[in-house]
């Protein structure tokens, strides 16, 4: 159901969103630490160690605490803890950024594999919506760049955004579920932390890694346990999406073939995650990823992925996407079918 609301509503503009809550208590907390520690390194690290417990302990904390209210008052608690998981989910807004660059470019046009190019008033529209959602420089873009950055941010926030968050939702839901609406209790049910207390602690350490995981800076040492963390809390589940992706991908044996091949590439990365979602996705939408990028004016140069396909066109994004939302369904229907195969063991 937290799915399905995701899709249908995503995150309406206006509304205020736990992860902006987050954002804010990152702010205060990383003020009062560098006022505190100044710029020495081992002050900062310890700092930055204890706003990383506080965030993420207090966050799935939180999250316990809404589904504790859950089972004692249902009427007021459950629709709550809907709308809180569905809040963890980033899929149907994140496919909507996406095509929403698509749509600046001109729509069905696929400029990455033609001669023209677009339209200086398309091209703005299109860098205008990409700078919403990637990190890189994006003013100096030309078509085939902004559909590169578009395909390389699907591949890689479905991991962070969607993916990941749905993994420590369901890992919650088997420790300590909420029982919804008249269903039967869960072994454990109220002893472990659940699925809304997961994924918000989830969600912190991801916050946590955007805000302050950089290394530059007094950062390089502040973000250090954020960052960390949030790559440990990421690995299993972006190794799970790499495995089950050629379920997805239509393309039978052949897709099972090129899941080393996606491996081997993403360790080419420097981050433990990022490298192998985007080789992933690369290898089942047979797209090519990677090259030249510029943040804040510094060139940097990408691992290639997906070596031998065609660049990222409008063709090529629109796969990765469908790609996710159809591994999304995927993921759900198997983790029914472990939840039945779990119960009539139980039972018996």
């Amino acid at each position: 159901m937290a799915c399905l609301l995701d899709r249908l509503v995503g995150d309406p503009p206006g509304l205020l969103h736990p992860v902006q809550v987050m954002g804010w208590w990152i702010g205060v907390l990383r003020q009062r630490a560098e006022a505190w520690a100044g710029d020495q390194p081992w002050r900062l690290r310890l700092a930055g160690g204890l706003i990383t417990v506080l965030l993420v302990g207090g966050s799935g904390g939180l999250g316990w605490a809404l589904e504790s209210l859950a089972r004692s008052r249902p009427l007021i608690g459950q629709p709550l803890l809907l709308l809180a998981l569905a809040s963890c989910l980033a899929g149907g807004s994140l496919d909507r950024a996406v095509r929403s660059v698509l749509v600046g470019l001109g729509g069905s046009k696929a400029w990455a594999d033609s001669d023209g190019a677009p339209e200086a008033s398309q091209l703005e529209r299109a860098r205008a919506c990409l700078a919403w959602i990637v990190g890189r420089d994006v003013e100096d873009l030309d078509g085939a760049g902004v559909l590169r950055a578009a395909a390389e941010t699907a591949a890689e926030n479905g991991v962070d955004g969607l993916f990941a968050p749905l993994f420590w939702m369901l890992v919650g839901a088997g420790l300590g579920g909420v029982g919804l609406w008249g269903a039967p209790p869960i072994a454990g049910e109220g002893f472990l932390p659940g699925p809304l207390a997961l994924a918000w602690a989830y969600k912190a350490s991801s916050t946590l890694d955007s805000m302050l995981g950089y290394r530059r800076g007094r950062l390089q040492w502040l973000g250090t346990a954020g960052a960390r963390l949030d790559d440990l809390l990421t690995w299993l589940p972006c190794r799970f999406v790499a495995l089950s992706i050629p379920l997805v991908s239509g393309r039978g044996l052949q897709a099972w073939g090129q899941v080393g091949c996606a491996f081997r590439e993403g360790r080419s990365d420097p981050s433990p995650n990022a490298g192998l979602s985007q080789a992933a996705y690369a290898q089942a939408a047979q797209v090519q990823l990677g090259g030249v990028n510029h943040y804040r004016g510094e060139r940097r140069l990408k691992p290639m992925l997906g070596v031998g396909f065609t660049a990222a066109d409008q063709a090529g994004v629109e796969r990765i996407l469908s790609l996710s939302n159809r591994l999304e369904v995927a993921w759900l229907l198997m983790a029914l079918a472990i939840a039945l195969l779990v119960d009539r063991v139980l039972a018996q």
